[in-house]
This record gives structure tokens, sequence and C-alpha cells, in this order.
């Protein structure tokens, strides 16, 4: 057990690095990862109910003890990152499948790695796994909704059949996963170091899928749809900071909705593209899967440091 908890340290600090290697793989060997494309839901399922077995009452204290701060960053990160998904696929002229795949992902729930980072810049982590776990269950409503509001003009969107699926890959495994931690905690307590692990393999699974399903578009517009998620992530930090700031709240407490707010549940948004778009609508969230992992940590490291220096300058 102690290996496997070993590896799941390692597999969470260099999961940038995984994601990274696996994509460019997939690009070269496309034959050795589209089998994976029928089991992305299935993926997606099972890191949502290792969340679910995460998860426990001290997680939504915040809510209680500092609602402003909680609803300004569930409210941020419900409107920041899908209108600006909007506003860069109207800027841009993106095709359909590529801009409804922006889109997706603006309107997806804040993703886990983000409270990883938070805590590595030593931001409110408390305040972001609250933001977290409150946008998530949130997301069978909003997401489809939201993708109904702003994508429809471009593609088709059947909010309804949108919301079965949330649902079922994000809802439902973490009910499980909750009812799994309250019948087995003691099991449940001591696999909980190797759930970092199974993320990673399960997040780097999906790009792969994705990447080696959709080679010949990626090699078409993967600048163009490169360079959309850069500017959507960078300008969801950025707004994402200033929105904490604007409201008062402390620069812990800022440092959290901006990482909040940039860093998207992508796997949700790349599962959704697949099963009611396109392999090509599904891109935009696989490449931001590889890229807000490697800006949350550039940020969070700089954050960190920033911290470090102040700390010492006290003293």
């Amino acid at each position: 057990m102690r290996a496997l908890e070993k590896a799941s340290t390692f597999a969470g600090n260099t999961f940038a690095y995984w994601v990274i290697l696996f994509a460019a793989l997939a690009l070269l060997f496309p034959g050795g990862f589209t089998w994976i494309g029928s089991y992305i839901s299935l993926l997606l399922g099972i890191i949502m109910f290792g969340m679910g077995m995460t998860l426990s009452a001290s997680d939504f204290k915040e809510v209680f003890s500092h609602p402003k701060k909680v609803l300004i960053g569930v409210i941020a990160q419900f409107t920041i990152m899908p209108l600006l998904a909007f506003g860069l696929a109207k800027l841009l002229g993106l095709p359909p499948e590529i801009a409804v795949g922006v889109i997706l992902v603006g309107s997806c729930p804040g993703g886990t790695s983000s409270n990883v980072m938070t805590f590595l810049a030593r931001g409110n982590t408390a305040l972001s796994v609250t933001i977290t776990s409150c946008t998530t269950l949130l997301a069978p409503l909003l997401t489809p909704a939201i993708t109904l509001m702003l994508a429809s003009q471009w593609l088709p969107v059947s909010a309804g059949a949108m919301f079965k699926s949330v649902v079922t890959i994000v809802l439902l495994p973490i009910i499980l996963g909750l009812i799994a931690k309250t019948l087995f905690s003691k099991t449940v307590e001591k696999s909980a170091k190797a759930l970092p692990l199974v993320s990673v393999i399960g997040i780097v699974g999906i790009v792969a899928a994705v990447v080696s399903g959709s080679k010949e578009k990626i090699l078409e517009s993967g600048l163009l749809i490169l360079a959309v998620v850069i500017l959507h992530n960078a300008l969801g930090y950025l707004i994402g900071f200033f929105a904490a700031k604007l409201f008062k709240l402390e620069y812990a407490d800022q440092k959290a909705v901006s990482i909040e707010v940039g860093m998207q549940n992508s796997g949700l948004a790349t599962a959704l593209a697949v099963a009611h778009f396109s392999p090509l609508a599904a891109v935009p969230g696989a490449i931001f899967s590889v890229w807000h992992n490697v800006s949350g940590s550039f940020l969070a490291n700089y954050w960190g440091k920033k911290a470090k220096k102040l700390e010492e300058q006290k003293e």
C-alpha cells in the first residue's frame, strides 16, 4: 500500500507531464488509443466516484461560515468562463463544433486539480474545495442550461439529454462514493491516498482517446484551438482574481477564486462533447485538460514563492 501511495503522490505531482506525454503518443500512434473512446464516460464516472469518497461535511463548512465567499466563487464560476467562451467564439469566428466545445468547457464546474493548485499557491484551500463541491453538485442543472443558452446558435443542444448524462457520470458516482465512504469508512480511508493515481490515469485516458480519435482535425485546427484555450484559461484566472478583489475578499480568497474560475472540469466537457456533439467538439476539452494543469502549476508556483518571501520578510 505504501508503494501505491508513493506512486499516487508522484503521479499527482507530475500530472501535467503525463497528460502531455500521452497526448503526444496518441497523435503519433492513434491506433493504440482509439479503443479508449468507448470508455470516456466510465473513466469520468470513476474519477467522480473517487471525489465522492473524499467529500465530507467539513468540505461544506465554508458555505455556512463564509457564505458570501462561496456565493461569489460559484457565481463567478458559472458566469465568467461561459461568457468568455461565448465572446471568444464570436470574436474569432470559430467553426460551429469548436465553438460548442469551447462553450462546453466554460459551462462546466471547477476541476478537482484546482484544489491542489490553490494549496500550492497558499490560497484558501477550504474555500476552493467548497466551491468545487458546490459547482459540481450544481452542474447537472447549470451546465446543460448554460450550454443551451449560449451554444444553440451553432449546433442543436438537447439540455434534457445532457442533464441525464451529467447526472449519470457526475452526480450518481459522487453519491455512490459518499455511500461507500459511509459504509466502508476504514477501507476508504486506507485507499484515499491512491485516488490521485486513479484520477491521473482517468484524465490521461480521456485525453489520449480524444486526441487519437481526432488526429486529423487537431493537425488542421490545433493551433487555433490551443490559442483559444490559452486565452480562455488566462482570462479566467485574471477576471476571477479581480472579481474576488472587487468584492473585497482577502488575498488568499482572491487566489482561490482565480484558480477555481480558471481551471475547469474539462474531462466532463470532453465526455459531454463526445456523447452529444462530435469528436471535434471534444478537442477543446482535451487540450484544456493539458493546458490548465501546466498554467495552473506555473501560477501556483509563482504565488507560492511570493507568499513564502512575504513570510520570510515578516520574521
